[in-house]
């Protein structure tokens, strides 16, 4: 298992390199988290979702993902509640106090879990969640060492040398542990190097005469990494500025954003500026195209949306005649009224929706989880992608459909002057048939590249990284 001394300390790309490097040498691995927390999910082929991270650890080791290689998933809804999903289905929403009570009838399923995993593999590569020393949090720990101690799997720290502090974190989480968590511990990685490695040899030699720990890497930062999905939400902050892109496209933050990596394809496209709107700021007047992405809580960031004032920027730019495009719940923004009778999101009650589409959605109990191909209505562009929302929409917009899916399904809507369209489809702009059809649309011109084989060349390359830098040869001693 990689444990962190915190979140956001790569622990998810390191697995996904690690997945990769042992893949390539002829080892069938496979990822487990025991609990994740986020909003970019992925859906597995029979119907479940797990956290997207978990699906691009299972495509770097080379198979499908499988909603046992994340049983518990939390996706937050507001500042201090999330829905929990157990097995690839949605279980129940609580609020953060009452999970950690609910938390002792998790760790059932999560070691059922992982034992379906482990069977018929040479190696699994767990990933911690947060940190390992939350003492708060360790009575009823499932994610980190209470795991590791119910299934006896060796840890290893990792440390994030990029935010600071690293010497601190290391030797902090070593005091802090007790003795039988600390004796799972088989060593140390320090991640994100920048500049001079020499410079830190002294460090790793301090933390390992202070901890006891083994050092097994100090991980240089690596570029290419930014070609991959990110986990959270914060990662996809740093976009490349193109002031002079023809196409200029602004996508507001909200507070529950989901399944960003929607934006990934678009976002590394040189004809492409994608701006995200940070609260506070106003959208600008020259952008044109409005992206309004998926949402884990669409009512609740409907009225974030409204409060920031970007409501009236969304209309204005309407009017000037610019083009909007709703994604799952951005579509569901779009129409005249969000109902949610049954309390699915919050508490029972209706809103009305910007008014840019003549379209209702009703949000329901069922969730719909499923991958999905079909084709553009208007130019019959393929696509490949998959559906993951609740609700119904409806109205006389849906009869201009924006889809065609292969089961011979209608999605989606779009306005009587072609400008503004809704669709529930999560990754349509993978296909790089269908986001160079999206380019010609605003006058833009896509790329000759490929995104897939990008994230497969970005795989590759983050494994030689770690086949490099972190003695790998010693993780497979230390998990035999």
């Amino acid at each position: 298992m990689l444990g962190g001394t915190g979140s956001s300390v790569g622990k998810s790309l390191l697995v996904t390199g690690l997945a990769r490097a042992c893949a390539r040498r002829g080892i069938l691995v496979r990822p487990f988290k025991p609990q994740n927390m986020s909003n970019n999910a992925a859906v597995t082929a029979d119907g479940g979702e797990i956290g997207r991270a978990q699906a691009l650890q299972a495509r770097a080791a080379g198979i499908a993902p499988s909603v046992h290689m994340n049983p518990v998933l939390l996706k937050p809804q507001s500042e201090t509640g999330a829905q929990i999903v157990v097995q690839g289905r949605v279980w129940r929403q609580a609020r953060a106090r009452e999970y950690q009570a609910l938390k002792p009838q998790l760790l059932a399923p999560v070691l059922d879990s992982f034992a379906r995993v482990r069977d018929g593999a040479d190696l699994v590569l767990v990933e911690g969640a947060g940190s390992v020393s939350e003492l708060n949090l360790r009575r009823h720990d499932i994610a980190n060492m209470g795991f590791a101690r119910a299934t006896e799997t060796p840890v290893v720290v990792v440390g994030d040398i990029d935010r600071g502090g690293v010497i601190a974190s290391l030797v902090g989480t070593k005091a802090v542990l007790d003795a039988a968590d600390a004796g799972l511990v088989r060593g140390f990685i320090v991640n994100r190097m920048r500049g001079d490695a020499s410079l830190f040899a002294d460090g790793m030699r301090l933390i390992a005469e202070r901890t006891r720990w083994p050092a097994l890497g100090l991980v240089p930062f690596l570029p290419a990494a930014r070609l991959l999905p990110a986990e959270d939400a914060q990662d996809i902050a740093a976009l490349p500025a193109r002031p002079g892109a023809p196409l200029r496209i602004a996508v507001p933050r909200l507070p529950c954003i989901a399944n960003f990596d929607d934006l990934d394809p678009l976002a590394a496209e040189p004809s492409v500026s994608l701006g995200l709107l940070e609260p506070g700021t106003p959208m600008a007047a020259d952008c044109d195209l409005v992206i309004l992405p998926g949402s884990k809580a669409t009512i609740a960031d409907l009225a974030a949306l409204r409060a920031e004032g970007w409501d009236s920027d969304i209309i204005a730019h309407r009017r000037r005649g610019g083009a909007v495009l709703g994604l799952c719940g951005g579509y569901q923004m779009l129409g005249t009224r969000i109902s949610d009778p049954n309390g699915v999101e919050g508490p029972p009650g209706s809103v009305p929706g910007l008014g840019l589409l003549a379209v209702e959605t009703v949000l329901t109990d069922r969730k719909h989880l499923a991958p999905a191909t079909g084709t553009t209505l208007a130019d019959d562009v393929p696509f490949a992608g998959y559906e993951m929302h609740t609700g119904r929409t409806a109205g006389p917009d849906c009869a201009r459909p924006l889809l065609r899916l292969s089961d011979g399904r209608l999605d989606g809507a779009v306005s009587g002057d072609g400008r503004v369209f809704g669709t529930y489809l999560h990754g349509l702009f993978t296909d790089d048939r269908q986001r160079a059809a999206w380019l010609a649309r605003f006058g833009a011109t896509a790329s000759p590249r490929s995104h897939e084989a990008e994230v497969e060349a970005a795989l590759d390359a983050l494994a030689a990284h770690l086949e490099a830098h972190v003695d790998i040869g010693r993780l497979l001693t230390l998990a035999e």
